[in-house]
């Protein structure tokens, strides 16, 4: 079970407005305009993508086409956990054209799966990637009569450019529910397909993130969720406005960077926000650490250990050096251990303000748990700040500025 502890002068309490901001959020985990908590219990979502996985599970490339919340989840799934099936994913999910090269130049397109992922269908950058993955079929010798047997795509269930031109092209298709934003959407097919195709057990993601669901939701179970969500509060109303997340697992890097997406686009409003910092140990020590510790004191740190690694090297050796021998009597994990621990003490010494989060191991049920806990804190601070933690003006405006761009240069 993931389980965490606070280190920090400011002392965690419930803040003042505990009651009204408790109130705001268990209202809108329970609204049928949020679906994201009760993912753990819609079977049915799995289903589908298990009966799509089944009609394709031949194919020995996976091209994952999205951006943001369409790419950012699934990427951290099979970086965190692996892959064990052969299958050799790509995730088109930028539109660098160099980075486009280098990516399709590692697949045949005659035994790639296409999974296009966006819920409006109109994302440009999506829009951009299917364009270019049209001509390499094309150019294949693969026409629109076969495009069946090589997109899946998982958009809104009943709107959309993406909905129309599955039924023009036969194609097959999963859907993210109308109710779930593209941020909180990996615990959807957004993310079951990729798991499938890799041999990641999404039953067991569901499991896990169900084993937290009470002590997020729950006043007097999750009493320690909730003082660190109005610690959070607190310390931003004190000026303490940056968020680091830092896992001490090299594994775990893009989960710093799914929750920098999380976290930045859904409380980054009305002049409010927490910005994200993505780190991660031990190799951040030598470099970020020392802003952590001696910069400036307006940031939250988050730090994740794994406290069992699946495999471990012991560091024995015969060089006489001090250096070595020093390390001699002990594992890769021990020293990672040491490391995490050194940086938790002289983070406290220095009087920052520390979350120490802890999963026993790195697995589908953990990374559950850390996926809703993230999602379940986000939304509370969000309401906690009267921000709505689920739309994105300021991305939107982006859009449509360059789409007129686009359109004066035409």
């Amino acid at each position: 079970m993931l389980n965490w502890t606070i280190r920090s002068e400011h002392k965690p309490t419930l803040s003042q407005t505990f009651e009204n901001d408790f109130k705001k959020y268990s209202e809108t985990l329970n609204s049928p305009d949020t679906g994201f908590f009760y993912l753990p219990q819609n079977q049915q979502l799995l289903e589908e993508s298990k009966k799509v996985y089944r009609q394709f599970s031949q194919k020995k490339y996976f091209i994952h086409v999205g951006i943001g919340g369409s790419a950012l989840g699934p990427d951290m799934f099979l970086k965190a956990l692996g892959s064990n099936k052969g299958v050799e994913f790509i995730f088109l999910n930028n539109i660098d054209p160099d980075d486009f090269s280098r990516q399709l130049s590692k697949v045949k397109i005659q035994e790639s799966l296409i999974y296009v992922v966006s819920k409006s269908g109109t994302t440009a950058e999506t829009v951009a990637a299917v364009s270019i993955l049209l001509k390499e079929l094309q150019l294949a010798g693969i026409n629109q009569e076969n495009y069946k047997d090589y997109f899946v795509f998982c958009t809104d269930p009943e709107t959309g450019d993406l909905r129309k031109l599955a039924a023009e092209w036969g194609v097959s298709t999963l859907s993210v529910p109308a109710n779930i934003g593209g941020r909180f959407s990996v615990l959807t097919p957004v993310g079951f397909l990729p798991m499938l195709f890799a041999g990641i057990d999404a039953s067991k993601v569901l499991t896990g993130a169900a084993h937290l669901q009470k002590r997020l939701s729950d006043k007097n179970e999750g009493e320690d969720f909730f003082k660190l969500a109005s610690w959070i509060k607190d310390l931003h109303d004190l000026n303490v406005r940056q968020t680091v997340i830092m896992p001490y697992s090299s594994l775990l890097k893009e989960f710093s960077a799914w929750f920098v997406q999380l976290w930045a686009e859904s409380l980054g409003k009305d002049g409010k926000g927490l910005t994200p910092i993505p780190a991660y140990g031990a190799t951040d020590q030598h470099s970020q650490m020392q802003l952590f510790m001696e910069g400036p004191k307006d940031k939250t740190i988050f730090i994740i250990e794994v406290e069992r690694f699946q495999h471990d090297y012991a560091l024995t050796n015969q060089v006489s050096t001090p250096s070595f021998q020093t390390l001699a009597p002990f594992s890769l994990s021990t020293l990672m251990k040491a490391e995490l621990e050194g940086t938790l003490a002289a983070l406290t010494e220095n009087k920052r303000h520390v979350v120490h989060l802890k999963i026993s191991k790195l697995n589908e049920e953990s990374l559950g748990q850390l996926v809703l806990f993230a999602e379940c804190l986000t939304v509370f601070v969000g309401k906690s700040l009267n921000v709505d933690p689920f739309n994105q003006p300021g991305v939107e405006a982006g859009k449509k500025y360059a789409y007129a761009w686009l359109k004066s240069h035409s």
